[in-house]
């Protein structure tokens, strides 16, 4: 399966498409076929702890191992770099280690960085590679569910400071997206449950069989069903972002709606100083209690909430939030989308159907105008 994203800096392809990447045998045939198309002799491969450990489901050496020793075959001068798993990795203190590392290696803009990881290895990837040299190419092989359906594709590039996360960033897109959904065989169950809460999102958005589909096979883990049918999940769930995306790349406007159930989320995941919910947690119990907070304010009817929180069960999600939305306004009042003092808040007022709606934020929680 193939989707072909057009940004302002030029297309790009989305491949869709169990071994596209990494096979037992070694290089993907498309990561191969289109490293062809290049004239480079150096590959930069950013990884991290996980994945520089975590085995092919049918081989004895881990995915970085496979890729690194399979491009070496294939002639190409490579150089990894593993970083710890885990957000904190993705602190612009770290930066400057990779920068200083892609110079001693001799890394031109000729030169590719491939991006092999979730969505914390994704994110410091492109921003690395939008400001090395002032820009290197780099492709995105995303091996969390959550980073397939979301944070790979649409050029969002961005690293954390003190002050918060993804708070330092670039427009940046990459040369092309390898999704290989192969590699899910061996996700952690948490990480597959984080994945199918965008892929809820995407449905409650703008997908409405999706939504029914996701319903009928619905189950807390990757079981055979969900895997047989992840293609084609991933492939429904990225052409959505690539409509938005196509739309409004720059994210002024029509781009907000991908950031449903995000808002409080994020303001969750704050609260808990991002040590208690990973981020499609976070989400879940943020589409949930956007929504009842519609119901409560007689917005939407009370079907559509209790659809929505079976669904999220039913893939071993939370939907409830553990505290008050009101404890966590300081948290959401940060939340980009606050302008001119209102909050711009997503709502799904009917499945597949999403739409923008100013909100008030205060001690009280948030209450829609």
């Amino acid at each position: 399966m193939r989707l072909n994203l057009r940004a302002s800096s030029g297309d790009y392809d989305i491949i869709i498409e169990k071994g596209c990447a990494t096979s037992r045998d070694g290089i993907g045939e498309h990561l191969i076929a289109y490293l062809k198309t290049r004239s480079l002799s150096k590959i930069y491969i950013l990884t991290d702890t996980n994945i520089d450990r975590q085995g092919l489901a049918t081989s004895e050496y881990s995915y970085s191992q496979v890729l690194e020793y399979s491009l070496k075959e294939s002639g190409y001068e490579i150089y990894k770099r593993v970083i710890q798993a885990g957000e904190a990795s993705k602190h612009i203190s770290n930066l400057s280690g990779i920068y200083d590392d892609l110079s001693k290696k001799g890394i031109t803009r000729s030169d590719i960085i491939i991006a092999l990881g979730g969505g914390v290895v994704g994110d410091l990837a492109g921003f690395v590679a939008a400001t090395y040299l002032r820009g290197i190419d780099y492709i995105q092989v995303p091996t969390s569910l959550l980073a397939q359906v979301d944070s790979s594709v649409g050029g969002k590039t961005a690293v954390d400071i003190d002050s918060g996360k993804n708070l330092v960033g670039a427009f940046y897109h990459p040369s092309i997206v390898l999704i290989d959904t192969n590699v899910l065989k061996t996700l952690p169950v948490r990480e597959f449950r984080s994945g199918m809460a965008e892929v809820i999102k995407y449905g409650m958005i703008s997908d409405g069989d999706l939504f029914e589909s996701l319903e009928k096979i619905g189950n807390d883990h990757m079981d055979q069903a969900i895997f047989d049918k992840m293609d084609e999940i991933v492939y429904r769930s990225c052409s959505i972002k690539k409509f938005i995306v196509e739309e409004d790349e720059f994210d002024r406007g029509g781009r907000m709606v991908l950031n449903f159930g995000h808002t409080i989320g994020h303001g969750l995941e704050s609260y808990y100083d991002y040590k208690t919910y990973n981020h499609g947690e976070a989400v879940a119990i943020g589409m949930y209690e956007v929504t009842s907070l519609a119901y409560s304010q007689a917005m939407v009817d009370i079907g559509l909430v209790k659809r929505l929180e079976e669904i999220l069960i039913k893939y071993g999600l939370k939907a409830k939030s553990p505290v008050a939305i009101g404890k966590l306004v300081d948290f959401i009042g940060k939340d980009k989308k606050v302008l001119d003092g209102y909050l711009n808040l997503i709502l799904v007022e009917e499945i597949g159907s999403v739409s923008i709606k100013k909100a008030l934020v205060s001690c009280k929680g948030i209450e829609f105008i």
